[in-house]
């Protein structure tokens, strides 16, 4: 029965070669863009999941809260007496607990420096709780020793060749501290799909001493730049912990000086490990972290293309219904059953699919390496190392043949006999209905499609060129060192003399990072110092930061270097902290007393609002000052048009200041940008499938277009006899599939409108969706059905009606 299934199928596909090829070809890109972005999700969802106790490992976030008990700051890192202490605390529940800090290094080997950023200071216990492959050393002794040292094979090959790292010395520096760490271990690179990626692990010792010793470092409960996490012990609920949180949390921290319980005003939260990555985007991150939504929409994108081929596949069947009528009506006469008929069709469908399945593989073959590369993962389609990918292609060709095949297999089996035969068979006004229906649904997808690349990409526009508040041109941003700290006023005035260089400022912070830093504030409100109910963010800065990024006084006046109090009492705010802590106006505030963690002072000037982070966060509140200690950066504008020479110039300085580090910045602008990186990514995925959905809707557009036109032929033949004109004629023919545009358009319009609007609250600002977006989606989509039906209705308005009546 096969065999005979097989031959017709090959007989079918040398009479009407168009036919298969159109929809082979439709199935194929769909079936490939598929595979792609389920290569994508699967890998996403796949992050950590490889670690062997993963379903037992918690990273423990911390969250602060306002009066109120609304969270104003959750970060994914906690102060490093919490991982000892919930240790201790919890012993009957967990197993280990592991803290990992990551701080940029300098190494030096014998030949080279280069700057890590994926440095990481570990507790001795992080293999016992990660399932990382220690190819060579002892993985559990090996962050026992205060130089001990953990690096990765592609790191080892980095320093030390073909030779063996294995107790070879690198000189580290951080900051002023420089130590020669001993490698004691080597493991295999950490997996991609993982929610921290590190090249090396220290020794935790190290960190301890920086902080003055175990016991200082256990009352730090303010500094929280460690990763932690737990492993529990098999068996236990996390909600067993959860629950003993906030009592933890009050016994361990002191009460403040407003007799306010610690669990009233922060709290810890545990997230499953491989819940992180799509899950977790926290105010601090190890490193940035995807979101599930994306998925979802991957997903729904992926399912969209496929069930467009499928439609094509269902139209341009049951619109070639009659070529195969008597055929039927033969078989039915012979004695066939309906389930022999639906059986054949199907089996066609599934050897075309299959077909389709073949030519996807290696269309997704020749594409992944462009798809890997604007997603930025790394994906194969290696059956032998993941012989799930083809069970996977198995269960999508299945899925594919029957969705595309069910419906066409139905329609021709059901075909009366007597009246195939006697020529009086026609095709009933609901299956016509049905097929305009799908078509429908075709070009909605396609339109909603084509409106998110627009939205998106406005959106886009729309970060880049909005206003900051502040100029992020020509800023370039170096790390602060102790000796350029401390002999910053001389350095500057070195550095200003230069042609190429406007200003320079030192600060804890540039815009373009994150806002973590806060201490609690008091503000004369009323003639009395009243304690505030908001999170007011510092930066600490030096006296020409306002100057160096162009940030304007809305009221007083900036930083002035010839008044010694500015350094120790004076406070410059922002227009969103005036609103926040309640004052009148700008004006209002010039004067005003306010006690900002341990500093007391009063406020000097008010800059006007600007954009410290990026457009997803609004404006914070916020406080500047100038401090004794804690610039971490060194921000320099430069001259248009000098840039090149500037740069040289303070690589030469940098060179002979600091010969032991690399000379690496960055600049504002690219920071900015850096940040939306997801969006762009969005955007090019969105454009790149939005593509293909049009292509295989022009496909069967195409094929429909062209039998309709065929079946019409001798119409034509008649009209231009009667008369008609080219352009009549490629009207008539045209009109009834743009009416089909035209209702896709009004399907997809509202659902265009609310997805993006839903994903567009995921900023702080972003752009109101014009109706110009929905009319250039729908002239987008009217304009390539135009083009694809027209040629067709060009090729028959041009046949010589004398041919056209010889046509049977």
């Amino acid at each position: 029965m096969l065999t005979n299934y097989f031959k017709i199928f090959i007989r079918n596909l040398k009479k009407n070669p168009a036919y298969m090829l159109i929809n082979i070809l439709g199935l194929s890109v769909g079936m490939a863009a598929s595979i792609l972005i389920f290569l994508f999700v699967q890998h996403e969802l796949s992050y950590d999941r490889y670690h062997e106790k993963s379903d037992r490992i918690y990273r423990i976030s911390r969250s602060f809260f306002s009066q109120n008990g609304e969270i104003n700051l959750h970060l994914g890192h906690l102060a490093p007496p919490f991982g000892p202490l919930l240790k201790s605390d919890f012993s009957q529940e967990v197993e280990e607990v592991i803290r990992v800090l990551n701080t940029n290094v300098i190494l030096k080997d014998e030949a080279s420096i280069f700057e890590e950023r994926r440095f990481y200071f570990s507790d001795p216990e992080i293999f016992k709780v990660f399932s990382w492959k220690v190819v060579d050393g002892d993985p559990e002794s090996a962050l026992n020793f205060p130089d001990g040292i953990v690096i990765t094979k592609s790191m080892a090959n980095k320093y030390f060749g073909k030779s063996n790292p294995m107790g070879k010395i690198l000189e580290m520096k951080v900051g002023p501290v420089s130590a020669n760490m001993q490698v004691r271990a080597v493991m295999e690179d950490i997996p991609d799909n993982s929610h921290f990626k590190a090249d090396f692990l220290a020794s935790m010792e190290l960190v301890t001493d920086f902080y003055g010793g175990y016991e200082e470092m256990m009352k730090n409960f303010g500094s929280n730049n460690f990763g932690t996490y737990l492993l529990l012990k098999e068996g236990t609920e996390i909600a067993a912990i959860e629950a003993q949180i906030p009592e933890f949390l009050n016994r361990h921290i002191q009460v403040g000086t407003d007799g306010a319980l610690p669990s009233t005003w922060t709290n810890l939260h545990p997230w499953l490990i491989t819940d992180i990555h799509l899950h977790s985007n926290l105010d601090s991150e190890l490193e940035p972290n995807s979101s599930i939504e994306y998925v979802y929409i991957y997903t729904a994108i992926a399912i969209f293309i496929l069930l467009i081929a499928c439609v094509n596949f269902m139209n341009l069947a049951t619109a070639r219904s009659a070529k195969r009528a008597l055929e039927v009506g033969l078989r039915k006469v012979l004695g066939a059953e309906k389930k022999l008929l639906i059986g054949q069709f199907m089996s066609e469908t599934i050897m075309m699919t299959l077909m389709a399945a073949c030519i996807a593989l290696l269309l997704s073959w020749l594409m992944l390496p462009v798809f890997g590369n604007f997603t930025g993962k790394d994906l194969s389609i290696n059956m032998l190392e993941h012989p799930e990918y083809l069970l996977g292609l198995l269960v999508l060709v299945l899925f594919v043949g029957m969705i595309a095949g069910s419906y066409p297999s139905l329609f021709l089996s059901g075909f009366q006999p007597v009246k195939v035969l006697k020529g009086t068979y026609k095709i009933g006004s609901l299956h016509e209905k049905f097929r305009s229906g799908l078509v429908i649904g075709q070009f909605a997808i396609s339109i909603i499609l084509i409106v998110a690349v627009l939205v998106v990409v406005h959106q886009l526009d729309y970060m880049k060129n909005k206003e900051l508040g502040f100029e992020k041109d020509r800023v370039i941003v170096l790390p602060a060192y102790q000796e350029l700290v401390e002999n910053y006023e001389n350095l500057r005035m070195r550095y200003l003399q230069h042609s190429g260089i406007e200003e320079l400022a030192l600060a804890s912070r540039v815009p373009s990072g994150r806002l973590l830093d806060a201490m609690g504030t008091r503000a004369e409100v009323n003639g009395e110092l009243t304690t505030m109910d908001i999170r007011l963010a510092d930066i600490h800065v030096s006296h020409s930061f306002m100057e160096t990024f162009g940030i304007k006084l809305a009221a007083g006046r900036d930083f002035d270097f010839q008044l010694a109090s500015d350094s120790t009492e004076a406070f410059l705010i922002n227009e969103s902290a005036i609103r926040a802590i309640g004052w009148a106006s700008a004006e209002d505030a010039i004067g005003k007393a306010l006690h900002y963690g341990p500093r007391r002072g009063y406020v000097i000037g008010v800059v006007k609002d600007f954009h410290f982070e990026s457009l997803h966060q609004p404006i914070s509140p916020m406080v500047f000052m100038i401090p004794d200690t804690r610039f971490n950066l060194v921000a320099i504008r430069l001259k248009q048009g000098f840039e090149e020479e500037a740069i040289s110039y303070l690589r030469e300085e940098w060179i002979a200041l600091r010969p032991d580090f690399p000379f690496n910045y960055f600049t504002i602008e690219d920071r900015f940008e850096q940040q939306y990186e997801a969006e762009e990514k969005v955007g090019t995925v969105f454009g790149f499938f939005a593509g293909l959905a049009i292509l295989i809707s022009v496909l069967g557009l195409f094929g429909l277009s062209a039998y309709a036109t065929e079946q019409r032929t001798k119409e034509i033949g008649v009209r231009k006899v009667m008369g008609a004109s080219v352009s009549n004629i490629v009207l008539l023919l045209g009109k009834d599939f743009l009416k089909l545009v035209l209702f896709g358009f009004l399907i997809a319009v509202p659902i265009a409108w609310y997805g993006m609007n839903s994903w567009l609250d995921s900023f702080a600002y972003s752009i109101s969706i014009s109706w110009l977006v929905f009319a250039l989606a729908g002239f987008i989509a009217a304009l390539i059905a135009a083009l694809t039906v027209s040629s067709q209705s060009m090729r028959a308005a041009m046949i010589n009606p004398v041919d056209a009546f010889k046509v049977e």
